[in-house]
This record gives C-alpha cells, structure tokens and sequence, in this order.
C-alpha cells in the first residue's frame, strides 16, 4: 500500500492500483466557511491539486456535513469518483455514487489485479458523548487472503469503547489517525478529534500498527499540531511507531505482508 498525505483530512492511499481518496479538501488557504454558529478558516492548502491528482476509484467519507471534510473543490470532486463511502445519512444527501455504510457493515471492491479490498465502516463520535455532531463514520481495510489484517482510517472521532472495538475484530497493522484535537470554541470546549494523548492510546492499543497522523495541520481550529504529536510519543516510548508524513510524498507500508 502506498499513502500519499495532500493535506488536512486529505491523503490517496494506493492498493494494488485502485485509488482511494479520504475525505476530499483542495480548497486555497485563507478560504472561510461561515455557518449561522461558527466560522471555520483554511489555513494551507492541498499539496497535490484536483487536477494533478488524477483519476480516483473510492472516496472514503467520513462524512459531509463539516468542511474540514469536504470542502467546496472537494465536493466537485466527488462526481468523478467511482464510488464514495460515507455514512447513511451522508449517502442519502449525496446521491449519485455514494454508497452509506453502518458500523461493520461491509462492501467488496475489485482491485485493477483482480484482488478484492473489503471495506468496513467503523463505529465514531465525534467529540463529547452529549455534544450531536451528525453521524461520522471511520473504515478498516481488508483484503480478501488476509481478512483479520486491517487497515484503520478514523475519521473524524475521539476516543471511547466503539473505537477499542475495532482491536478486538481485527488486527490493525496500519492506524490512520485523525488528530489535532480540534475545538471549535463556539460548540463548546470539548476536543472533537483525537488528542496526542488517545493517538498514544491508540498505539497501545492497536499494538502491532504503524501511527499515520492525519488532519492536525491546515486549518485554524487544530489545538494541536505535528510538534505535539511527535512529542507525545517520543515521551510515551513510541516514536518509532509514528510516522509523521511530508505532504506530496508518497511513502510504501505493507500491511498484509508475510
């Protein structure tokens, strides 16, 4: 498998030729989504553009109700995609392509070499148990020679119980962690995506898997940045397990080996 990170909540991942896209964001740096509670503000943008990006089979969704998700050339890019997976309600919104899936709900896709990817939505909450953000969803990869071996891509949640869940059905060799502990002051003061603190959690948990940060960098509601990250886990003993990607670079893991 290859990841190439573009930025934000945006990385390609590459599985024996079919393209997979997490949560599309190309807008420019400095663009501004006013809501009638909250204003969110892009502060870098995407390392690698729509148009240089080029064909894409599954957009992976977590979901398409915040824009730091999906943005506005993000959602224009939907339409060329083959396929994307988001939540039910998301796919309902979105019509066309998008297909939803429910906690551990599963859908089979055909590789360019004939192999299947399965993809599994994952439970998510995104934030505080009492605070409704709308229905997000994160997705474990698996191929059909090794099913128990996964991929984790988590979307937009924090740590509780579903997430633990995953550990105890598959064995993750790759977590795809969106960080950054965002806080949008205007929602209240609650983290809405992962601390560095649950990334360790994560870690321990998740025992056997590479730590790939996502979506703790380019816009302005990230309490926390790639400096937090790394020292987090140089403090808990776990720096080499992290791997903090250089956006535009596409780096090779191999999940499903031996």
């Amino acid at each position: 498998m290859q990841v190439t990170y573009i930025g934000g909540s945006t990385a390609l991942l590459e599985v024996d030729g079919l393209r997979l896209l997490t949560d599309p964001t190309f807008d420019p740096p400095g663009t501004l989504y006013t809501t009638p509670v909250y204003t969110l503000r892009k502060t870098a943008g995407p390392a690698v553009s729509v148009a240089a990006l080029g064909h894409v089979d599954v957009v992976l969704l977590s979901h398409d109700h915040h824009f730091d998700n999906l943005d506005h050339a993000g959602h224009a890019m939907l339409s060329g995609a083959a396929k994307v997976i988001t939540t039910s309600a998301g796919a309902a919104r979105l019509g066309g392509a998008a297909v939803g899936l429910a906690p551990w709900e599963t859908i089979d896709i055909a590789t360019p070499l004939q192999r299947r990817v399965r993809v599994t939505g994952t439970p998510a909450r995104h934030g505080p148990v009492d605070g409704d953000r709308g229905p997000v969803t994160g997705f474990v990869l698996t191929v059909h020679e090794q099913p128990e071996s996964g991929i984790y891509i988590s979307g937009d949640t924090v740590w509780y119980e579903g997430v633990a869940e995953i550990a105890q059905r598959f064995s993750i060799k790759v977590a795809v962690l969106f960080m950054g502990a965002a806080r949008v002051p205007e929602v209240g003061p609650h983290h809405l995506t992962f601390t560095a603190e649950e990334g360790i959690v994560a870690a321990r948990t998740f025992s056997q898997a590479a730590i790939v940060p996502l979506h703790f960098e380019g816009w302005a509601h990230f309490s926390e940045g790639r400096a937090d990250i790394e020292a987090a886990f140089v403090k808990a003993n776990l720096a080499n397990r992290l791997h903090l990607l250089t956006p535009g670079v596409r780096v090779t893991f191999e999940p499903w080996s031996g």
